[in-house]
């Protein structure tokens, strides 16, 4: 399985999963739809479907391409409502009901963000075991046994948040946003500790902040807590071995 990173901020966020067959899972599709063209090698023929946490345009500004060029998208009625148009192409996930999307298996969870139905992924694939997708959210109170792969956020840090306020650099009711909606360096690293990591080849870093996170030490920070390889999700990042083993 290998794992390709279009982009992981703000901005935008979109990740590729690709089997040993050629095979493409889109995990959010919050950039133009031209750039996962072009990572795609402009053949989208085996892309299986795209999966979406929320409506929030840095998830979803390429949905309505996607299904214009004949990709199915699955998200929750909720987020499906939010995205604000139909298409006979969309796919309703229900929250703790498992779906096929080709080869992948798909099971969506509820996440705590400020949009109408959001959720995370449990994303199962042979050669890959069974890999966490979450992000967007203030914290998740599920347990998740046998993960072997996990992409989580650490969109900013308490510190550099109150710091920032304190300089006049962050509005308070942006910070007050921030917290209420996304998970924080130290929640993040409580949360990791809370599951069974026995299994975990890799840890990803997604969805940092540009303003309130710092990349380096955030990744130094998790991987001292966890013991585990640890990867910031920048622009453009591929791990070529993101399997079931570590080879």
């Amino acid at each position: 399985m290998r794992l390709h990173v279009i982009n992981s901020n703000s901005e935008g966020n979109c990740y590729l999963f690709t089997d040993s067959q050629g095979y493409t899972l889109i995990v959010e599709c919050g950039v133009r739809f031209n750039l996962i063209k072009e990572a795609l090698g402009f053949n989208i023929a085996r892309v299986v479907g795209c999966i979406v946490t929320h409506e929030h345009g840095d998830h979803s500004k390429g949905v309505l391409d996607a299904t214009k060029s004949g990709i199915d998208v699955f998200a929750t009625a909720g987020t499906i409502k939010g995205f604000g148009f139909k298409s006979h192409r969309f796919n309703y996930l229900k929250i703790g009901a498992a779906i096929k999307i080709g080869a992948y298996e798909v099971l969506a969870f509820d996440t705590r963000h400020d949009t109408i139905e959001p959720c995370g992924f449990l994303i199962r694939h042979p050669e890959m075991g069974t890999t966490l997708f979450l992000t967007d959210t203030v914290y998740c109170e599920y347990q998740f046994p046998g993960l072997t792969n996990i992409l989580i956020e650490a969109n900013h840090s308490q510190k550099i948040l109150n710091e920032r306020l304190e300089m006049g650099y962050e509005p308070k009711f942006l910070r007050d946003r921030v917290i209420k909606s996304h998970m924080s360096l130290e929640t993040t690293i409580k949360t990791l500790l809370s599951y069974d990591m026995t299994k975990v080849n890799n840890i990803v870093l997604i969805h940092l902040s540009d303003r309130n996170s710092h990349a380096i030490e955030f990744q130094k920070e998790i991987e001292l807590a966890t013991a585990k390889t640890v990867t910031i999700a920048s622009k453009g990042l591929t791990i070529e071995n993101f399997n079931v083993t570590p080879f």
